[in-house]
């Protein structure tokens, strides 16, 4: 078996994995969740496959995410995020806030239901009100987010000139945070098709990775490798100047 590729090959990757060559476009902000079992021998990540019929990145294996949504800023919560995950949330974006940091992880919340349907958080005796129709099934489950349990593992902007831009953090939660489950989320006719747990050492030996994937699953195993805590510095994958940068938060 080959040897991974280094990181300098990954973060080249990085920045040709999508076709060039388009008009620039502005980041649209977005959240992604990886959610871990680490209950066996080896932790296992939860990835699903696209649907073959999408523009962006078809029938690739992904994690669950999307673009964070007005409501997101209005979903009561159980817990709020850790003040150090909180504060590394409102680093370098402009008019940084308590309530714009929390709707970058309920939109990682809400998505990952959206496109698997498992509901992540507490159950609660009395049901919150739903800011909109997407946030209606946590209501009705009597489900609310518990964000105090969400580790910010890394924040990638997608490189200048591409047709879709994202600035995206990416998440984690332990798979005992999933509360309820929904069926007929997944399926032929839905965004994802499948839904596998991945072990994490050898996930390359089991799916094919875009570049972004593997960083990010890289910085997950480094963080579990030093402690997981909140304290841990979150990496930041950006482009400046046409360079590939890699600064931490």
């Amino acid at each position: 078996m080959s040897a991974p590729p280094p990181p300098e090959e990954l973060l080249q990757r990085f920045t040709t994995d999508a076709s060039p060559g388009h008009a620039n476009v502005r980041p649209r902000d977005a959240s992604t969740l990886i959610l871990l079992d680490r209950s066996g021998p080896a932790p296992k990540v939860l990835m699903g496959k696209r649907h073959h019929g999408h523009v962006f990145m078809p029938g690739r294996y992904v994690f669950p995410g999307g673009r964070i949504d007005p409501a997101d800023r209005r979903m009561p919560v159980a817990a709020p995020l850790d003040p150090r995950t909180e504060a590394k949330l409102m680093m370098h974006i402009r008019r940084p806030s308590v309530a714009r940091a929390q709707a970058l992880a309920l939109a990682a919340v809400r998505e990952t239901f959206e496109e698997t349907g498992l509901l992540l958080g507490r159950r609660s005796e009395t049901a919150p009100a739903a800011p909109d129709a997407a946030w209606q099934a946590f209501v009705e489950a009597r489900i609310v987010p518990d964000l105090s349990t969400m580790h910010f593992i890394a924040r990638a902007v997608t490189p200048p000139n591409r047709t879709r831009r994202y600035d995206t953090r990416f998440f984690t939660v332990d798979a005992s945070a999933i509360a309820h489950k929904i069926d007929g989320r997944v399926g032929p006719d839905s965004e994802l098709v499948d839904l596998v747990w991945v072990p994490l050492p050898d996930i390359k030996q089991h799916i094919e990775l875009m570049a972004i994937t593997e960083l990010v699953l890289r910085e997950l195993q480094a963080q579990l490798d030093n402690g997981f805590s909140h304290e841990l510095p979150v990496p930041y994958y950006h482009v400046v100047k046409g360079k590939r940068v890699r600064d931490f938060l």
